[in-house]
């Protein structure tokens, strides 16, 4: 067990998906644009449901386990983990729940906009738990393997994805967090990301902002 787990990189999945939450709220919520059209047809939608997917398939399936052995026997501690995994479904839910109204004839601006706004602070809600309440128990009871195991899970599920992921996880952080999360990958995954994958996602409309 160690108290010097380095969890920067899932700080910064969760700076990502908080940004993602705000940016999908406010964008389906504009006056000057269709909710079915912003989730339809541009590249945020998409990356937000991979990098949250993710995240939560990640953790579900490597890290609560853990977890969980780690704290039987502890009742209180374990009932955040159940809260979180809740969580996990109600999320998962809503998105499908977007998702089957997109697909329909008439998906309606204001089903839409509610959806999305209950998605945002459903996500945001969810990400300040999980700091707030498994955070000092990972720290408490997940050993360096453990952790790293999550870690390697955490990218493998992203996969294919990469190029568009990395990217978008790296928006907005600094140099330093972007070098330390690139010095993890070979050169030429580096190489790739520098000079196609983020001008590429730079290029990206993700919420529509254009003024229509």
């Amino acid at each position: 067990m160690s108290g010097t787990l380095d969890l920067s990189v899932m700080y910064l999945m969760h700076d990502a998906l908080r940004r993602e939450a705000q940016h999908l709220a406010r964008a389906t919520a504009r006056a000057d644009r269709d909710p079915q059209t912003v989730l339809g047809t541009t590249a945020g939608w998409q990356l937000f449901k991979t990098a949250l997917r993710v995240h939560h398939t990640a953790g579900n399936d490597v890290l609560w386990p853990g977890l969980r052995r780690s704290l039987a026997g502890r009742p209180g501690d374990l009932m955040p983990l159940e809260v979180l995994e809740a969580e996990h479904d109600a999320i998962e839910q809503v998105i499908d729940v977007i998702d089957a109204a997109l697909a329909g004839p008439e998906a309606g601006a204001d089903q839409l906009g509610d959806l999305t706004d209950s998605l945002a602070t459903g996500v945001i809600g969810h990400l300040r738990h999980e700091e707030d309440q498994t955070v000092p128990l990972i720290l408490t009871v997940t050993t360096g393997g453990q952790w790293e195991r999550f870690k390697q899970i955490h990218a493998r599920w992203i996969g294919s994805d990469i190029a568009r992921v990395l990217p978008w996880l790296l928006d907005g952080a600094s140099d330093q967090a972007v070098a330390a999360v690139l010095a993890a990958f070979s050169e030429p995954v580096r190489h790739a990301y520098l000079h196609r994958w983020r001008p590429a996602y730079t290029a990206l409309d993700r919420w529509s902002t254009t003024t229509a």
